[in-house]
């Protein structure tokens, strides 16, 4: 069984506190003391990692477990093993088609062997399904994970990210304490804990969280240089969102250095350029990112940057770009949510949006679905679903600028004055530069009520 194939590059929604977690691992060490100060950014110095090395290694390992399994097509351990591999090839480069290879392989394996007694052709399954937004799906793999596995805690892992994305935050919870008894200070457990505290506006322990992440990363001889910028950049990102651009800058670099022209990074560094008012700086990064990977919503934002510059041509040509891509994925679930976010961010296409909005609401209820949905139906002038959705997406109290300016334009356009200024003015004293254009028309609409 030969997995190797011709690959158009497709795209991975890169949105804050990613759905591209690090691989779920044990054994990992434990993390030493980590500053808890939300006064003093972490900043871990890594030694300059031969990424190269690493990424041909990792290619030398697939291409003979792709051997292994042409020779012997039942060979399931090779199977696992390979999807393994194609997984970190994902997170490193963005190509959704190393989840369709993924997913190839641990289905193979389960073919050859059932779960029962294959556990590790599951466990991958569940990851993929999870990468490709089939979030019911990699629930029920990772429930029947605890049951094979109870006293593990990977599989509690998977199921509460798989609860997450499902909205089912309190069971997520709960299911995250289990992980937790069952696990030390890991790279994996903690930056569960860090998305979960993230969307509850805890986001200073969603900090220490990351911190205790990244000390892990940082000093496990097993962690590949990825999982260390991975977990630098969700530093940034969270440092972004709540307005702290120097530190955010920091994380991101540091981000780089560990894994250079890492695109999540690029595309995080150039964006606090744009906050800090310099446009050239931040097209000249996000030109570079989307050369790496041509991500929708990065290519969106390189359109608003041209059109901020008046380089109109330019932007309108980015905007064409962001819906051929979107168009260009094997299945809409990746692509549904931020698809809908550009139209309604471009006042284009409200109907469409809309519908975008509902579809990948039905299978992802969590609060940013119920954000996109209430975001468009004001867009399609649907009012009072975009009341009642809102008021959904903002239930856990999430710090988060666009939601609070998602539900301040909705106040303002149902005549709610007061509801209108509270959310825009927390919208920008948290986060002043949250978007390149919509931070503007968060400001206009403030000075207008």
């Amino acid at each position: 069984m030969h997995f190797r194939e011709n690959r158009l590059t497709l795209l991975v929604v890169v949105i804050l506190i990613p759905l591209c977690l690090p691989a779920c691992k044990t054994g990992e060490p434990v993390a030493p003391n980590v500053a808890r100060s939300s006064s003093t950014p972490v900043s871990v110095p890594t030694p300059a990692p031969d990424v190269a090395a690493e990424r041909e290694q990792t290619e030398g390992v697939i291409r003979t477990l792709e051997a292994r399994l042409k020779r012997d097509p039942e060979d399931f351990i090779a199977a696992n093993k390979l999807a393994g591999y194609y997984l970190q090839r994902q997170r490193e480069t963005g190509d959704a088609n190393y989840l369709d290879l993924a997913a190839r392989a641990a289905r193979a394996s389960l073919a050859t062997l059932p779960a029962e007694m294959n556990i590790g052709g599951l466990k991958t399954l569940a990851e993929v399904e999870y990468a490709l937004h089939n979030f019911a799906a990699a629930r029920d793999h990772a429930t029947r994970l605890t049951e094979l596995e109870p006293r593990k805690s990977y599989p509690y892992q998977i199921l509460g990210e798989a609860l997450v994305e499902l909205g089912d935050y309190e069971r997520a919870a709960t299911v995250y304490r289990q992980m937790q008894s069952l696990s030390s200070i890991t790279t994996a457990t903690e930056s569960r804990l860090a998305r979960l505290a993230f969307l509850r506006g805890e986001t200073e322990t969603a900090r220490q969280h990351l911190a205790a992440a990244l000390a892990a990363a940082t000093n496990s001889d097993a962690a590949r240089s990825e999982t260390v910028a991975w977990c630098q950049w969700q530093l940034g990102e969270l440092s972004f969102a709540i307005g702290d651009y120097k530190a955010a800058e920091q994380h991101y670099r540091d981000s780089l250095n560990t894994f250079p022209d890492y695109f999540r990074a690029l595309a995080g560094l150039a964006r606090t350029r744009a906050a800090h008012g310099d446009l050239q700086e931040a097209i000249d990064g996000f030109e570079r990112a989307t050369r790496i990977l041509p991500d929708p919503m990065v290519i969106a934002t390189l359109g608003d940057l041209y059109k901020l510059a008046g380089r109109d041509a330019e932007a309108a040509q980015q905007y064409r770009l962001v819906e051929r891509i979107a168009h260009l994925g094997k299945s809409d679930a990746l692509y549904n949510r931020q698809l809908a976010l550009f139209y309604a961010d471009h006042d284009m296409k409200a109907e469409e949006a809309y519908r975008h909005a509902v579809k990948e609401y039905e299978t992802r209820p969590d609060i940013y679905g119920a954000d996109t949905v209430a975001w468009t139906a004001l867009k399609a002038g649907k009012l009072d679903e975009a009341q009642a959705k809102i008021k959904e997406a903002l239930r856990l109290n999430t710090k988060d600028a666009k939601l609070y300016y998602h539900a301040g334009m909705i106040a303002r356009a149902v005549g709610d004055a007061t509801a209108a200024r509270d959310y825009l003015k927390r919208a920008l004293a948290l986060n002043p530069h949250f978007d390149l254009l919509q931070a503007a028309r968060a400001r206009e609409a403030l000075d207008a009520l």
